[in-house]
């Protein structure tokens, strides 16, 4: 029995480490994504990887609002004129985004596209814009004017000048469909990380959890705390790269599509959801509505969590969500 014993033990050693974890890092949609996935040898996992860069590919040609081929362009073309038949998948992210609108109060927005460039985050700003200007850069934002017709399944934006984009929540819904397609394929463990939006499923090959480091926000170069994560998206949204101060207060690359200022109060939100478009989403919303009314909102929504740095350091969670600070 002992030696029938240690022949099960190897057996199981080998299994546990036939797969192994395949790594890609390379440019899409605009920015870096690092695709993983753990496979049994390399030309698998290439294989997988060639699957997913694929899907993403495909996602950005729907979505895109820089290639005027895309349903996008037409639809931002045609605003004003006349509503556009766009594919079922492209209609039903519209139709979610404008429910994210109206459960963050607008705080979420596609029509953000529509808004004027006014603020500038590279260091050029002496001056904040005019209340006129800043009022005047929104003028042709609200998501109430994008309408839909299910049964045409056509998107018309009532008003000449509108547009939308898909920059709040494309990489999110690229890693979601990404990952749906390897688990379809078969693939039992991977992570997808859209420029800081990461998507996981399974396990590492080590049978360790997934983990993601969230960055102090004080002092980017540091860790703050690093969370176990499986079969789940965390995406998070910080200030402390992008943002200009006047007068003593600090403003957020993150503006509010309702108002056109920038948002203050909030350097770093991370949201814990079971989809990277949700997570998405909501990271940008919170940072919009502020602490308060961000983090009621996101403790009335089942399956997601959050944590949120104030300007001052201040640490505020949702309240199902424990953190080991490092």
């Amino acid at each position: 029995m002992k030696y029938l014993f240690s022949i099960i033990s190897l057996c199981l050693a080998f299994v546990c480490t036939a797969q192994q974890p395949y790594k890609r890092t390379l440019k899409l949609m605009g920015s870096r994504f690092d695709i993983t996935v753990v496979a049994k040898n390399a030309i698998a996992g290439n294989r997988y990887i060639d699957t997913a860069v694929a899907e993403i590919t495909r996602i950005e040609k729907l979505i895109s609002s820089w290639d005027p081929t895309s349903q996008t362009s037409a639809v931002n073309r045609n605003a004003g004129i006349k509503p556009v038949k766009v594919d079922e998948e492209l209609y039903q992210l519209i139709e979610r985004a404008m429910g994210l609108s109206k459960l963050t109060d607008g705080a979420f927005d596609i029509s953000y596209a529509s808004m004027d460039r006014i603020w500038q985050f590279d260091g050029s700003m002496t001056k904040i814009p005019s209340a006129e200007e800043i009022r005047s850069s929104v003028s042709k934002v609200g998501f109430q004017n994008i309408l839909l017709h299910k049964g045409e399944s056509t998107v018309f934006l009532k008003e000449k000048g509108m547009k939308i984009g898909f920059g709040a929540i494309g990489k999110g819904y690229a890693a979601d469909k990404a990952k749906a397609l390897l688990i379809s394929k078969g693939v039992t463990s991977g992570i997808i990380n859209a420029s800081g939006d990461m998507n996981t499923w399974g396990k590492q090959a080590n049978g360790k959890e997934w983990k993601v480091a969230i960055t102090n926000p004080m002092n980017k170069n540091k860790v703050f705390a690093v969370l176990p994560i499986s079969n789940a998206a965390v995406v998070t949204s910080g200030d402390y790269e992008k943002f200009v101060s006047f007068n003593g207060t600090r403003y957020s690359h993150i503006i509010d599509p309702r108002t056109g200022y920038p948002s203050s109060g909030i350097v770093s939100v991370t949201v814990f959801a079971p989809k990277a478009e949700l997570a998405d989403a909501l990271a940008t919303s919170v940072f919009v509505m502020g602490k308060d009314a961000g983090l009621d909102r996101i403790n009335q929504l089942p399956k997601v969590e959050c944590i949120i740095i104030d300007d001052k350091g201040n640490i505020i969670k949702s309240k199902n969500i424990e953190i080991n600070k490092l």
